[in-house]
């Protein structure tokens, strides 16, 4: 493990230079044995021609070529396998330095197939797809293992579920060694496991019942094999021809049934491959959290290893697919060898089919928790926040930064909403930075519902449901204009009030596509609505006229603003937040910088 003081980009770049120095040392190995390789079978071919196109010497002078070539061939196998390893070793630090640096963007698995647009905040947040909070955070290997991350995302935990996965996240942080050598299982594939469709394989009904079918499969090719021997020695045919005609009855009735559960468990056992070296990795850790304990207890169920489990059933796949080899055919009459792979998969299935839902569960939580974990490795000065039993709702950040943002361009801001103040509303121009604080504030109560740690100095939060409406447009396929999906969204918001825990609503420019007059009515009917359903929240606004609405609403809501300055035609910010609502408007003297005739 590495040690605890030293810094996470430091350490990825000390194994990353690591494994390209393996690289080229097991590179050069490669070469060299493929150029012996080369030598010892034109050696091989020269003595051939000597020992037998012109029998000048024995053919046994063969021998010490060809041995010396099998031998080197095994070698030369495991140098390119571990050659393969170093390289997706170097990959994964060099995939972590990226997210370090800030070059992670487009490189990782984005969850676009959890993106969903009636979703309170997921689109408006950057939850998924280029660039969002899912990249940056997934390193599972499996499906099971980003659909538990992505809803952990989507779906606010309680405090005592927040409360374990921090203390497994903290359990996990510091096993580097663990999520290295997980992330380079099974070879260059990327995620593979669709839990989905093992589950239904391994719940479903037996096709192929034991009891007296099974007895028949292990009777019949014994008699055939001793009436062939009694035909062979003694003649005795009509023996033979029975158990011909039985055996091959047999076989042609089971023939559909066998061939459909050999077709399910080749696609399972190829299904399963990762998943079985994931488990046997798990099962060396010994784990110091609750939850992780638990979920290690439940990988042991019934004292089965589940990683031996699979390696049975993946020998069986290995018998299955014997079963048209050269060595093989000849034995099948007397065998019924795909009869017996296929009893043997039933078999399996009954005793280990119904595990493998809490394994596939098990492992998808324990992948998330590592995903988790491998951030919080990576920014050591994010904090756990504090969860607060507050029911009418609280959510105080001190040096609130967005976690997607380069951290050398990302300005830190405070937030404080609670008991007494339910509303901010933020004016200031376009760009000065509003709907980044909303994301700011929305994405870091993401991550601290998920169990992860925030892009904060402090964080103290009660459960909170989330109500985003930054990003919503216009469906030209529903025929739904902008203003209407709005109001739409804000309806949705509304509802969530209906129920604990308190809303924490975030509305960018609320209302901005409909009038001035018609916006001004019904935004502060809107906010005062939410406000005195127990919300509570940030409203973000470039017109000046909203601002009055804090005073609407007395002690209970403030103004703050972001400010822009004009240094030489050209529009700055310092995305710093300040009290009070924005006293002043560049937009004209903007526009007469670009040469408008105003």
């Amino acid at each position: 493990m590495p040690d605890s003081a030293s810094a996470p980009g430091q350490e990825y770049a000390r194994r990353l230079e690591s494994a390209r120095t393996a690289i080229a040392s097991l590179d050069a190995r490669h070469r060299m044995l493929g150029n012996t390789r080369l030598a010892i079978a034109l050696v091989a071919v020269a003595i051939g021609w000597f020992a037998i196109g012109q029998r000048a010497i024995s053919p046994w002078w063969l021998v010490p070529p060809v041995a010396t070539f099998i031998v080197l061939a095994v070698v030369h196998e495991s140098v390119v396998r571990r050659k393969a390893r170093a390289a997706r070793v170097a990959a994964f630090y060099e995939q972590g330095l990226a997210r370090i640096e800030d070059r992670w963007m487009g490189r990782g698995e984005g969850g676009e197939r959890f993106e969903d647009p009636a979703h309170p905040y997921a689109s408006d947040l950057d939850l998924f797809g280029h660039g969002g909070l899912f990249e940056l955070l997934s390193v599972a290997r499996t499906r099971i293992g980003e659909n538990c991350l992505a809803r952990w995302l989507l779906e606010a935990a309680v405090p005592s579920e927040v409360r374990e996965r921090q203390e497994s996240v903290a359990d996990l942080r510091e096993r580097l060694d663990m999520r290295e050598e997980i992330a380079v299982l099974g070879g260059n594939s990327g995620v593979s496991l669709h839990p989905e469709r093992l589950i239904q394989w391994a719940e479903s009904p037996l096709v192929l019942n034991p009891g007296l079918l099974r007895v028949a499969a292990f009777i019949l090719p014994i008699l055939l094999s001793v009436f062939t021997i009694a035909y062979l020695a003694a003649g005795w045919r009509l023996p033979l021809l029975v158990s011909i005609v039985a055996e091959g009855s047999f076989v042609m009735w089971l023939q559909p049934r066998a061939t459909r559960v050999l077709g399910e468990v080749e696609q399972a056992a190829v299904e399963l491959e990762v998943l079985a070296e994931l488990l046997a990795r798990l099962e060396q850790e010994r784990f110091h959290s609750a939850r992780l304990i638990r979920l290690a207890a439940v990988l042991e169920l019934q004292g089965r290893s589940p990683s031996k489990q699979i390696a049975r059933l993946r020998r069986i796949k290995e018998v299955v697919e014997s079963r048209d080899s050269l060595a093989v055919r000849p034995l099948r009459p007397f065998t019924l060898w795909g009869t017996q792979a296929a009893f043997a998969a039933e078999r399996w299935r009954r005793d280990s089919g119904r595990l493998v839902r809490p394994w596939l569960d098990a492992v998808g939580e324990i992948e998330a928790l590592n995903s988790l974990a491998g951030y919080a490795f990576e920014h050591p000065a994010h904090p756990f926040p504090e969860l607060a039993d507050e029911p009418q709702g609280v959510f105080e950040g001190t040096a609130l930064s967005h976690p997607l943002l380069a951290e050398s361009r990302s300005v830190a801001n405070d937030v404080t909403l609670n008991r007494e103040m339910r509303l901010m509303l933020v004016s200031g121009s376009n760009m000065s930075g509003k709907s980044t604080l909303l994301r700011t504030v929305g994405i870091n109560a993401v991550l601290a519902m998920a169990g992860a740690p925030v892009s904060a100095k402090r964080l103290r939060l009660s459960p909170l449901k989330l109500g985003v409406s930054i990003r919503v447009t216009d469906s030209l396929q529903a025929g739904a204009s902008r203003f209407y999906a709005e109001i739409t969204r804000l309806r949705q918001i509304l509802d969530l009030t209906g129920s604990p825990p308190a809303v924490l609503f975030l509305l960018d420019e609320l209302l901005h596509g409909t009038n001035s007059h018609d916006r001004r009515i019904g935004a502060e009917a809107i906010v005062r609505g939410l406000v005195e359903r127990g919300a509570m929240g940030l409203v973000t606004t470039h017109d000046l006229a909203l601002a009055a609405i804090v005073e609407t609403l007395g002690g209970s809501a403030r103004n703050v603003h972001f400010e822009d300055q004009i240094e030489n035609g050209r529009m700055t910010f310092n995305y710093r937040l300040q009290p009070g609502m924005v006293t002043k408007s560049n937009a004209i003297e903007l526009m007469r910088s670009v040469g408008l005739p105003l």
